[in-house]
């Protein structure tokens, strides 16, 4: 075999047994895990990298054929091989009818059970090779079916959310109002190895205060006035699959303290309880606010905020997103005119400058419901003061640029209360840059700094 050494888990409740074939197969350079019951095989597969199952079928505990079939459900990806002394053919039979690589009976040639280790081995990586190639691709088509543009910022979004969904940490995503946070979230969660577990989603600002943590962590019976029944919370609800906070920073403090807990412990106790209830889950959070600015004042514990941003993701604006505004309206449109079964007619070049023009605070939410009251065949253009002055439907393309150029400026100086320097910041341009830029463009509006 070629490459880094394989790794085989050795399954066998006669100790000395086990520690004589783990040397024979060490001494042919594989790696080898021993275990002596089926319990322990199931929690070291969890934990490590395992290519193959080498399992004893006579065990206290957990037989080798109920090992076979839990690997099985869980890992049908890794092969097992099982031994038995007693073995027979209807023994047989019925191990390599329940999916076992093969069946070997003792005592057997050590060479022929090589030979089976290593045809299971290199079995098992190619299986694996094909099977992270088909997520790999499945994964690519659900980003682009449901992460819509092609503007640089889309492209990283996408390829941020392609890797983090492959790996088991907390993610904390911050974005403006209606730029699709809890859409970033049910991604990660579809893309992930956890997409067929359950998704739990919570708004914490939407939830009453004195009911929250009863959401989040459940209740037994009799906690409080009116706890009639147990209920399970959130956390538990969402075992094997990913909890959804949204608006984390709304989130009392007393109820923060107790978040942190459950992150650290990955465990909860319902109110009313004692017992402490083991939980695997990811947990996604989404802010508006930057909690590091909140943590600083005294309004989100800090220690909470770095346990949730084990990985972040910052989505960009829709004005940040170039074209993908226009993409997005057609999308959104076209959607609902199919449902309704009604046609749409095609934006016109006016109509293509106003949605790129104007500055959407409300974000991708905003733009949606103005594509479908568009589809609708309602009045559907967004508040005319908030608007760049228009352009002639005969313009040249280098001023449509250049209002364009113009829009971006002014929502970057909006947002920097008029502070030039601050706007080349968020512009990510020098200040001198922008200086001239105003000059420049002064003549479509008198800017500050503007010539």
């Amino acid at each position: 075999m070629t490459g880094e050494r394989a790794s085989v888990l050795l399954v066998e409740d006669d100790a000395p047994l086990r520690r004589s074939l783990a040397q024979w197969l060490q001494l042919n350079d594989l790696q080898v895990v021993e275990v002596a019951s089926g319990r322990e095989a199931m929690r070291a597969i969890e934990a490590q990298d395992i290519d193959v199952v080498l399992s004893d079928v006579r065990m206290q505990g957990m037989s080798g054929l109920e090992l076979l079939a839990l690997v099985g459900r869980q890992r049908p990806d890794l092969p097992t091989i099982l031994l038995s002394g007693h073995g027979d053919v209807p023994m047989a039979v019925a191990a390599m009818q329940a999916g076992a690589f093969t069946f070997l009976t003792k005592p057997y040639v050590p060479e022929q059970l090589i030979g089976m280790l290593r045809n299971a081995i290199e079995q098992s990586r190619l299986r694996r090779r094909l099977l992270s190639l088909e997520r790999s691709q499945e994964v690519r088509s659900l980003l682009s079916e449901r992460l819509i543009g092609t503007d640089q910022a889309t492209a990283r979004l996408r390829a941020v959310l392609a890797q983090l969904a492959a790996y088991p940490v907390d993610v904390l995503i911050h974005g403006e109002t209606g730029s699709g946070k809890e859409v970033v979230a049910r991604l990660l969660h579809d893309c992930s190895t956890r997409r067929n577990a359950p998704y739990v989603a919570i708004n914490c600002a939407a939830v009453p205060l004195d009911i929250l943590e009863s959401e989040l962590f459940g209740h037994e019976a009799g906690a409080f006035t009116g706890a009639g029944s147990t209920r399970v919370g959130k956390f538990e609800f969402a075992q094997g699959g990913t909890l959804f906070l949204d608006e984390v920073e709304s989130m009392p403090l007393s109820a923060q303290a107790k978040l942190l807990r459950v992150l650290q412990e990955r465990s909860v106790t319902r109110l009313g309880s004692n017992r402490e209830i083991a939980i695997d889950i990811r947990v996604v959070s989404a802010t508006k606010e930057s909690l590091a600015a909140l943590a600083a004042r005294g309004l989100f514990r800090e220690d909470l905020y770095y346990r949730l941003m084990a990985a972040e993701i910052a989505l960009p604006p829709l004005r940040e997103r170039g074209h993908d505004a226009v993409l997005l309206f057609e999308h959104f449109m076209r959607s609902m005119a199919g449902r309704l079964g009604r046609e749409v007619r095609p934006l016109g070049v006016q109509e293509t400058h106003l949605i790129l023009s104007y500055g959407w605070p409300g974000n991708v939410r905003q733009l949606k419901l103005l594509a479908e009251r568009r589809a609708l065949g309602l009045d559907w253009q967004p508040d005319a003061a908030a608007m760049p002055a228009a352009v002639a439907e005969d313009a040249s393309l280098p001023e449509r640029v250049d209002r364009f150029e113009l829009s971006l400026i002014e929502q970057a100086l909006k947002e920097a209360d008029g502070k030039a320097g601050l706007a080349a910041g968020l512009l990510k341009i020098p200040h001198r840059t922008l200086n001239e830029k105003l000059k420049r463009l002064g003549r479509y509006r008198q800017l500050p700094g503007a010539g």
